[in-house]
This record gives C-alpha cells, structure tokens and sequence, in this order.
C-alpha cells in the first residue's frame, strides 16, 4: 500500500513535491513549483486544486459537500471518465462515466525537468474488481504536469488479447465568478447532440452562454476552446489532443437539487468543458495497442 510516509520516501521532490494525508482519509500530492500549485488524489487520479502563480482563483471548481473513497466520486476538480462516458447502456446496471473515478490509482513516477516544471504520473491496471465488470485487460496512465500550463495526459493501453471500444471524458469542472459572466468561445457552427431535447442534431450560433441548465456534446471540435469570465477578469485556453468531442455541462437550478454531493446554489459558481472521445467518437483499441487524450489549461489575465 502507497501511505503517505512510503510516498514521501519514494517521490517526493525537494520544494517542489510532496504528499499528506487529507481529511477524509484520501493521499493528495501537492505540487508548488515557480509556476503554481495543485493537489492530486491518489482516489481517482483526480486534481481537486489547481492555482497558477499570480492568480487570484483557483481554476478549478470543488464542491464543499464531495465524498471521497468508498465508491464515490470526488464532485469537482479534473474526474476521469473511462471507460465509458455518461449513462452505462450495457443494461448490467454500472455506474454512470465508468470506474476508473471510483478506485484507488499508483503513483508510479515524478520528475522535476529542466524548465522547473512538475511531473506526476499515476496509474490504473485492470485487476479482479475492473474484470468483473468489464471484461478487458488495460493499463491506464494519467500524466500530470503543472508548468506555464496545466497539462493532463490520459493514456489508455489495450494489454488484453482481444480488441476493446472505450468511451471517456477529462469532466472538468472549472470555478467561474457567475455562469452569467462568462462564455464559451471557438465553437461557432459546431455541431451538437442536444441532451436535453432527446439528443437531437442542432448546430451553435456564436459563443456558447449559460441560461439554466445545459448539456451539450460538440463534435468535430476545434483543438482550442476558450472560457471567458469577466468577473475573475481571466481567460482560459484549453487546448486539447487525441479528442474530437468537446461536453459542456451545468446542472442549472432544478437538476442540481437532485445532487447530493453539492450546495443548491452551486451550479451558479462552475462551468464543465469537457475534452472528450464520446457519442460517436469512440476508440477501438486493438491488443498492444494505445490512445491519449489530453488537455492543456492555460489561464491568462485579461
């Protein structure tokens, strides 16, 4: 077992790296190197914080009522949906958005490289628990690096012998001054599948902007989208790699009563952008072989 101690001994890197316990019990390494700070769960190979030097907000949003452990999963940061993403439709009655946010991940390396940037890499490999509800054998691997960006790096492997079909997410959640405040840019005449209205075929016209609930699956994406906020007065630029869908999600005012794991009010105080292989951006992995999907954040001032 990864404990703290063990983990400190093994990985910790001088005033740049290091691991402690969190309250609910769950190991979070914190990374705080000359370009910013984050802290990442071992549960869920997660980033709950994440806060670039001269920054006022944190970039991420966190619920104050997530659970953590014992099956759930964290409301809030970076969570990873794999290997499938939203509602399970094999009729066995799994989880929605997969398993691999609801277990335990092994920190397998860190490394600090020459332009004083941070390196922690997690990982997940198929065991009798994943097995029994999904029949594949993988290896899973989330790279994190906090430099003059963020940067997430999710590498699925196929170690099996038989060809497997994933669907996954980065559902970040990012921490927003006010949904009215903000909107979301490069996604004019994109495509989507409307979630609210039977998944029907409509197409954006100009910036996305939030009023009430949304849920939105863009496909053929641009590799950039850029998340304006004038009230925290900052731009976010996501650049993303390996993904041909991008979600945008926000419970609105109704459907975030039937979360148990977040304040009411919340759905006001975050936007998800979600880099994403979903709908019919699905990956066909072959034995041996593998596929990253990967998001870059980087925040700037305006």
């Amino acid at each position: 077992m990864q404990t703290e101690q063990k983990l400190n001994a093994d990985f910790a890197i001088q005033e740049q790296l290091h691991f402690e316990s969190h309250g609910s019990g769950v190991v979070m390494a914190v990374i705080d190197n000359q370009y910013g700070k984050a802290m990442v769960s071992n549960y869920g190979g997660h980033i709950v914080s994440y806060q670039p030097k001269g920054q006022a907000e944190n970039v991420f949003f966190l619920s104050e009522q997530s659970e953590y452990g014992a099956g759930k999963a964290i409301r809030g940061g970076t969570p990873i949906c794999w290997p499938w993403f939203a509602d399970d439709t094999s009729g066995l009655g799994r989880p929605a958005h997969g398993f691999a946010r609801r277990l335990l991940w092994q920190v397998a390396t860190t490394l600090t490289h020459d332009d004083g940037s941070t390196t922690i890499q997690l990982k997940l490999t198929s065991d009798e628990i994943t097995l029994a509800v999904w029949a594949h054998a993988f290896e899973l691997t989330m790279e994190i690096t906090v430099g003059a960006s963020l940067t997430l790096a999710l590498t699925t492997k196929n170690i099996g012998e038989k060809p497997m079909e994933i669907s996954q997410a980065l559902h970040t959640y990012f921490n927003i001054s006010d949904t009215a405040a903000i909107s979301i840019q490069d996604l004019d005449n994109v495509p989507y599948l409307n979630k609210l209205k039977d998944f029907s075929q409509e197409q954006e016209d100009g910036n996305v902007t939030v009023h009430g609930e949304i849920d939105r699956v863009y496909f053929d994406v641009p590799k950039t989208v850029r998340l304006f906020d004038k009230g925290y007065q900052r731009e976010i630029v996501i650049n993303g790699e390996g993904s041909n869908t991008t979600v945008v999600w926000n419970p609105g005012p109704e459907t975030i009563k039937s979360l148990s794991d977040i304040p009411a009010t919340s759905h006001q105080s975050f936007i998800c952008i979600e880099t994403a292989n979903a709908a019919k951006d699905l990956i066909t992995l072959e034995q041996g072989q593998s596929h990253c999907l990967k998001a870059e954040y980087l925040v700037k001032s305006r």
